[in-house]
């Protein structure tokens, strides 16, 4: 199929160019790959992406670009397809103390969402920095500006709250809990929450086996949408590390 060959050519481009980026030293990449084909009585397919690159541009200033892709289908009907990008950087006051500045898109229609665009301004905290056990709080203002598929809009200033605590076995299996919080400060009953759970094993020095359930919970959804959207998807995770 077309789409998949798309997402198997944008997966191994992502490999690629993580290894030209460790070869330099310079940059970091993770690329997951998930998917699902099941025939006989019920025919289910689902590829899902993810790809996070990270550049140092100097010892206080960092930048990622995150890109995010889930595409499904049950008995031939699409009942799945989602598409995001968000880029970032971060400015280190301290050993501990960050801000960060971030840019985002989205689209998944099958949410209600045609297209939605949210930028932030924030500062983060590392409260817990290793070797074993790492915990991040991180809080900021939003603007966000949401088209829908049923022709509506809006526009709302927000928040956002984010906490994520990870616990290392080792340098390369670890265990992850992530909680987000993001409210409207014009409609207090439309906030989002979101909540990811992992754990990574590795298979070698490149390549992991992720495991993850994701839950995304939207409180005042389009009409005729249910509240609460959940992933669970077995990944595999190739990471480059440069200097």
């Amino acid at each position: 199929m077309k789409w998949m060959r798309t997402g198997l050519v944008l997966f191994l481009g992502f490999l690629l160019v993580g290894q030209a980026a460790a070869e330099e030293k310079k940059w970091s990449d993770e690329a997951e790959l998930s998917y699902v084909s099941t025939g006989g009585n019920t025919k289910v397919t689902t590829l899902a992406a993810k790809n996070l690159f990270k550049i140092p541009f100097s010892e206080r200033f960092s930048g990622s670009w995150k890109l995010q892709a889930l595409y499904g289908k049950s008995d031939g009907v699409k009942n799945a397809e989602a598409y995001s990008t968000e880029l970032r950087g971060d400015y280190a006051h301290t050993a501990r103390l960050y801000s960060f500045a971030t840019a985002g898109w989205l689209q998944d229609e099958f949410s209600g969402i045609d297209q939605r665009f949210v930028y932030g301004l924030g500062s983060g905290y590392k409260f817990l920095d290793g070797p074993k056990h790492f915990l991040i709080g991180e809080a900021g203002l939003t603007y966000t500006m949401d088209d829908y598929t049923d022709g509506t809009d809006s526009q709302y200033p927000g928040g956002r709250l984010f906490g994520q605590y990870d616990y290392k076995f080792s340098d390369a299996n670890k265990f992850t809990q992530s909680v987000e919080f993001l409210p409207d400060f014009d409609d207090t009953q439309n906030w989002l929450l979101n909540s990811e759970t992992a754990l990574t094993a590795a298979l070698n020095k490149t390549f992991s086996m992720k495991t993850s359930y994701l839950v995304k919970y939207d409180h005042e959804p389009v009409p005729g949408l249910t509240k609460t959207d959940t992933i669970l998807s077995v990944a595999l995770v190739a990471n480059f590390q440069g200097m």
